[in-house]
Order: structure tokens, then C-alpha cells, then sequence
């Protein structure tokens, strides 16, 4: 690796300049941590690639370029200033065409009126009299004998010794995504433009990048806040190519480590769906993943998460657990539904008949799913099935059958449901069977039909 060093052509733009390395970016691509395969239509071939990269570096300024090269290494040796460094200086006066810098030892530089025109009113407000400035030198002594200084390229100097920090210390870096091109997204190092390609940018990213176009896949997500790595630097080339999927572990962490903070059981949170295991599914918060275990995804009864979710799938979420020491969120959806328990306590009753289907056989019993609230599931113990001694309930019924089952218990706070098949025909609740009958055929029950004694007409008095 070359030590970093100024790029000597000084007027290229903010978007046009990287320090050269030793580096190919094929080399960069394939360190372990980036080989994760790219999904289908994402990964661009080496020549759409180089294109993408391309249309990040094309705002090159070739007039001014020419014109300083010819100035390369030169310095003034009566002042001492040479082209190509960052001097300090005061700001010694301003005027609509030009700003005179104290650069110390009486020698005045000159901030052009050309870098004026581009900055922007707070930028030329902070230009008072007095105020501290680092200025880039890019002619040592211009056609008035004064040097020629920029800010603006004093601080793309400065971004591009950080992102060459970043790359040698593997740090990331946290920033916006900034737009977007054919080949990826475009990220924003301070004031240098860097190049994500498809096939370093994040799993979850890659999902939502769903379209014909880049606008498509791509626009919606202008803005988003992103964690990159830098993987290759070419100053000479004007090169900074990044890589999400190289900081996503180092980002979810601090991600997770924040939210881990904020988080407070009761609170209701959107996320995204990331994966789908046998024992439920984790959804990410923006960051940082919770699990949805698989009794908390529905008050239905489900035997695997994918019944009811897949990857990639906008839910709403209750945190119902936060645990800071282990780093574990949990959470649910079924608790954002409403409860049927509740209708359970307020329209069943012991005694009553219900139709049920058998959805599961056990050694203990059978479970069957009430026909009118699938998300209620009782159990029909072994000794409810039939008068006799049963060895296994598949001796009496089997799963898909469709039952008459008497509720025989209602715990509403253990949410259980007993069940009986054998109880069905029994004398004990031969009245509120009854009664239960003549309410659906809109009768009154026989006992309230009998007339009293108040009631009979003169002649049956008589």
C-alpha cells in the first residue's frame, strides 16, 4: 500500500478524485467477508460495472485540469507556498468576486470568485474577517502573483485521508445513501461520492430492489441511513468503492445496542420479516432483529411460521421482552389481534355443545379446533372419549373428523378448553340441552309455557 498523498491535479471535482493503491478491485471484491453471493439480476458483469463507476466520476473539469497540470510541483520562492498543500490562514477581507486569505509572513492568497459562485449562503456568511480557514493550494502563483487557494478542495482532501483511514483500519462508516445509478447506490464520505455495487450492497437492501428500472429498485431508498466499509481507493482514478454487506455485522451490533436502550416492553413497532426458522421468525426493527416465537404469531393454531409469513413481509409488532445482557428482543403479533378468549368467556359455557374438528392425536388425548373459532383449540382427554377403556385415541377418532363435543371446562386464565366426546349424550345435561334447543327453534322452554293459577280463565276457575 502507497503512503496517501494529495492527488497533484488540483481542480478536479469533489466527485472526480481518489489517491492511487495497489489494490484491483477484484482484489477488494473477493476478501472473504464479501463473497456472499449476489442475488439473480443484481450482479452487474465486469463491463455494466465499470460503466456504473463511470457515471460517478464524469463531472471532470478538463480546461482547469490542463491548466494546473502544466503547474504541477511548482512553488513560489519568495512566498514559500507550494501547490498542492492545505495551508492555514485568516479570512483578511471578501468581496463579491473574491476573498483574500492571511496565509502569515505578508503573504496574501485568493480565493476565487469561480469556488465563490458554488458555495452556498451559510458557507459564504462563515466568511468574515478574522475567521480560521485551511485552503488547498492550487497555483502557487497565479497570473497576479498571489497564490490561487480552494476550500472546497481543502476539504475533499480531507475526506479522502479519512476514507484512506477507514480503509486501512477496515472502520465503517455511517452515512446517507445520496442516489443511485444502474449498478448500485451512491454514498455520500463527506464531500466524496462513493460507489456501492449491487453485490455489496445488504441481503435485506437486495430484497426491496425490486423493478425494471434503477429508479425502481433503487430510488425509494435515497436518504435511508447506511453502514459502509471502504474495499478499494484509487485517488488517481477518482475511485472510492464501498461495500454494505462488509459493515452489516459492525452496524446491526451498535444498532442492536441502541435500540436495546430505548426499547420498552408494551411498545408497538414496525419491521420487516428477515428470516423464517421452525420455531418462529425474526423481524428487524431497523437494525436489530426480535424473534417471533411461533405462539406468538397468531391465535390460530399454526405448525409452521411460513403458514402465515414470509420473508421480506411488512408486520406490526408488541415488544413483549427486552433483555440487554443477552441482547434479545421478543415479540409478538398475535397480541395486536383481538383476543378470542374473550368471546370465549363471554359466548361459551359449560355444558354447552360445540362442533369441533381433530387436528392432533396424543397419547393423552386428541385436540380438536372449534368449527366456529378455528383459533380455538380444546383437548378431548383419553378419559372423555368413550365409556370404555381406551388405549390410544385413534381407537375412537381421527384427525379431520368433524365432532359434536361437549365443553366439559373453561379455564380462561390457563386459556384451556376440555372437551368430551363421551359426554355428549349424557342425562346430566338433558335440561340444557333442552333449553338450548327450543332457543334456536324460538321457543320458550316448556316450564315457562305452564300457565299459573293468576292466569286461568273464569271457567276454569269455576
Amino acid at each position: 500500500m502507497e503512503s496517501y498523498k494529495p492527488n497533484p491535479d488540483p481542480d478536479m471535482g469533489a466527485e472526480e478524485t481518489m489517491p492511487a493503491v495497489e489494490h484491483t478491485l477484484s482484489e477488494a471484491l473477493s476478501v472473504p467477508e464479501l463473497a456472499d453471493e449476489a442475488l439473480p439480476e443484481q450482479s452487474s458483469e465486469r463491463d455494466s460495472f465499470e460503466d456504473a463507476v463511470a457515471a460517478v466520476d464524469r463531472d471532470e473539469d478538463e480546461e482547469d485540469e490542463q491548466a494546473e497540470e502544466s503547474a504541477e510541483g511548482q512553488a513560489d520562492e519568495t512566498t514559500g507556498v507550494q501547490r498542492g498543500k492545505i495551508v492555514e490562514g485568516a479570512v483578511l477581507s471578501t468581496s463579491p468576486t473574491e476573498v483574500l486569505v492571511d496565509l502569515g509572513e505578508g503573504v496574501v492568497g485568493v480565493i476565487a470568485s469561480r469556488e465563490l459562485d458554488r458555495m452556498d449562503r451559510e458557507a459564504l456568511e462563515a466568511l468574515r474577517p478574522g475567521s480560521p480557514v485551511s485552503a488547498y493550494v492550487l497555483k502557487a502563483k497565479g497570473s497576479d502573483g498571489r497564490p490561487v487557494l480552494s476550500l472546497a478542495r481543502a476539504e475533499e482532501e480531507r475526506n479522502w485521508s479519512l476514507a484512506e483511514q477507514h480503509y486501512q483500519t477496515k472502520q465503517a462508516y455511517y452515512s446517507k445513501i445520496a442516489g443511485y445509478n444502474k449498478g448500485g447506490l451512491i454514498v455520500r464520505f463527506g464531500t466524496v461520492r462513493g460507489f456501492v455495487p449491487a453485490s455489496q450492497v445488504s441481503r435485506d437492501r437486495l430484497q426491496r430492489a425490486v423493478g425494471n428500472s434503477p429508479e425502481e429498485r433503487w430510488g425509494r431508498m435515497v436518504g435511508e441511513d447506511i453502514a459502509v466499509k471502504v474495499v478499494e481507493i484509487d485517488r488517481a482514478r477518482n475511485r472510492l468503492i464501498l461495500s454494505e454487506r462488509a459493515a452489516m455485522r459492525e452496524w446491526r451490533e451498535m444498532q442492536k445496542g441502541r435500540l436495546l436502550e430505548t426499547l420498552r416492553e408494551g411498545e408497538v413497532r414496525k419491521g420487516r420479516v428477515i428470516s423464517i426458522a421452525d420455531f418462529g421468525a425474526f423481524v428487524d426493527l431497523g437494525g436489530a432483529d426480535g424473534l417471533v416465537h411461533l405462539t406468538e404469531l397468531s391465535w390460530k393454531h399454526i405448525t409452521h411460521p411460513r403458514e402465515v409469513l414470509e420473508v421480506g413481509q411488512e408486520v406490526e409488532v408488541e415488544v413483549i421482552s427486552v433483555d440487554p445482557q443477552r441482547k434479545r428482543i421478543g415479540l409478538s403479533m398475535k397480541r395486536l389481534e383481538r383476543d378470542p378468549w374473550q368471546e370465549v368467556i363471554a359466548n361459551y359455557a359449560v355444558g354447552q355443545l360445540v362442533q369441533a374438528t381433530v387436528t392432533k392425536l396424543t397419547k393423552f388425548g386428541a385436540f380438536a379446533r372449534l368449527v366456529d373459532r378455528p383459533e380455538i383449540e380444546g383437548l378431548i382427554h383419553i378419559s372423555e372419549l368413550a365409556d370404555y377403556r381406551v388405549s390410544h385415541p385413534r381407537e375412537v377418532v381421527l384427525v379431520g373428523d368433524v365432532l359434536t363435543l361437549r365443553i366439559v371446562k373453561i379455564d380462561a386464565n390457563e386459556r384451556r378448553l376440555g372437551l368430551s366426546l363421551r359426554q355428549v349424550d349424557s342425562a346430566k345435561y338433558i335440561d340444557q340441552d333442552w333449553q338450548a334447543l327450543a332457543s334456536e327453534i324460538g321457543e320458550e322452554p316448556l316450564a315457562e309455557q305452564e300457565e299459573s293459577p293468576d292466569e286461568a280463565t273464569p271457567d276454569q276457575a269455576e
